[in-house]
Parts: structure tokens; C-alpha cells; sequence
């Protein structure tokens, strides 16, 4: 089996790259590649709408290589995740399934999941792991918040860490996640979105070994 993981950036790469090689023990360009794309976009109104090729959202052009695998082997898994942001994550769930179920040629195996709020979330819910990989963090900046919280989780996790949310962009976020990704508690995830996710994958090796 091999997995083709779909994500909105640069950002999210190390969190899934720590996941799924020590989580899974997969290796990757082996095992798994991951495919960032230039942030969430929007889905086209049909699944077969022609994309724009300068638009290298993620949403935008999920359609396209949703079909473009279906002529891959059996042996190819699709899981994709999408930061929920500020939208409905169930009704965000849902378009992505109806997308799915849309289309006449698809891969066999495909997986949605959604990081609520995003994948910064999965750092909030454990200021144990950020502490580890910031020793100065200002943890009693988070105190208090629910796992998932819907609280603009990357602006949280910059002042978190003394930088000023204005100043920051994605080169940044892809330095914390790579600090942060190798201390997260990968067995007992405490962000339910972060647990689903892993969820998801362990379902899909137990049902496809590699």
C-alpha cells in the first residue's frame, strides 16, 4: 500500500511526516507522500468543473486528483485533511463526502478529516509538548482552553511562544510544527481532531498492510 496525503501547506507537512513515520512506522516516498498545496480554497460547484491551473488551493483542485488517481492500482490509499477554520466542521465533512460520492471514476481508498480549528489545535491541546520544545513558552496563555476550541489557534500559539501574530507566516508555522510534531503524545492524543485522524489511519494499514 501506498499513501498520497493531501494537506493545505508547507505547514502541516512536518505534523504528518511525525505521524505517520513514528505513529506508523512508514517511511516516507516509500510508504506515503505528502502533497501540500497553497491553502484550503474552495470546492468548484461541480466535480467537474476545469480548474485553474494558478489556483493551487487544496478545494480547488481536490476534484481533479480525486479523478486523476482513480486510474492508479488498488494498492493506493487518498487521505486528505483540511483545517476547518471557521467553518461547520460536520457540514465541511459532508461536502467532502458528496464530492466523493459524485464522482463516476475515484480511488477505492480515500479518507477525509478535518483539524478543527487547525492543525495548531493539536499543539493547544497539549502545552506539555509545546513547553518541551519551548522551554520560555508562556503556557499560562492557554490555560484553560478546550481541546479543538474554535480560538484563532495559530495567533494563540504565536503569542504563546513571544511573537507577535502580525509578524509570522508560514515559514514560521513550519518551524514550530517541526519542533513541536516530535513531542505530541501520539498514543493518547489529547485534540479529538488529531485522534480522529490517527483513527483514520490506523484503520486504513490495518485494512491495507504494507
Amino acid at each position: 500500500m501506498f499513501i498520497e496525503v493531501f494537506v493545505e501547506g508547507g505547514s502541516d507537512v512536518p505534523t504528518i511526516r511525525e505521524i505517520l513515520t513514528r505513529r506508523f512506522h512508514l517511511k516516507e516516498y516509500r510508504d506515503f507522500k505528502i502533497h501540500p498545496h497553497r491553502g484550503k480554497g474552495k470546492l468548484p460547484n461541480s466535480p467537474y468543473t476545469r480548474i485553474d491551473p494558478k489556483n493551487r488551493t487544496l478545494l480547488h483542485q481536490l476534484p481533479a486528483k480525486l479523478r486523476a488517481y482513480a486510474n492508479f492500482s488498488d494498492d493506493y490509499c487518498v487521505i486528505v485533511l483540511v483545517d476547518a477554520d471557521n467553518d461547520d466542521c460536520i457540514l465541511l465533512k459532508q461536502s467532502l463526502v458528496a464530492l466523493h460520492n459524485e464522482l463516476l471514476h475515484k480511488p477505492r481508498c480515500v479518507l477525509f478529516r478535518i483539524a478543527v480549528e487547525e492543525i495548531e489545535s493539536w499543539f493547544i491541546a497539549e502545552p506539555n509538548a509545546i513547553l518541551r520544545a519551548y522551554p520560555k513558552a508562556k503556557i499560562s496563555k492557554i490555560n484553560g482552553i478546550s481541546p479543538d476550541s474554535i480560538i484563532g489557534a495559530w495567533e494563540h500559539l504565536a503569542i504563546v511562544l513571544n511573537k507577535n501574530p502580525s509578524h509570522c507566516n508560514g515559514y514560521d508555522k513550519k518551524i514550530w510544527a517541526e519542533k513541536i510534531s516530535p513531542r505530541l503524545d501520539l498514543n493518547n492524543p489529547k485534540s479529538p481532531s488529531l485522534y480522529f485522524f490517527i483513527q483514520g489511519v490506523d484503520r486504513i494499514i490495518n485494512s491495507h498492510p504494507v
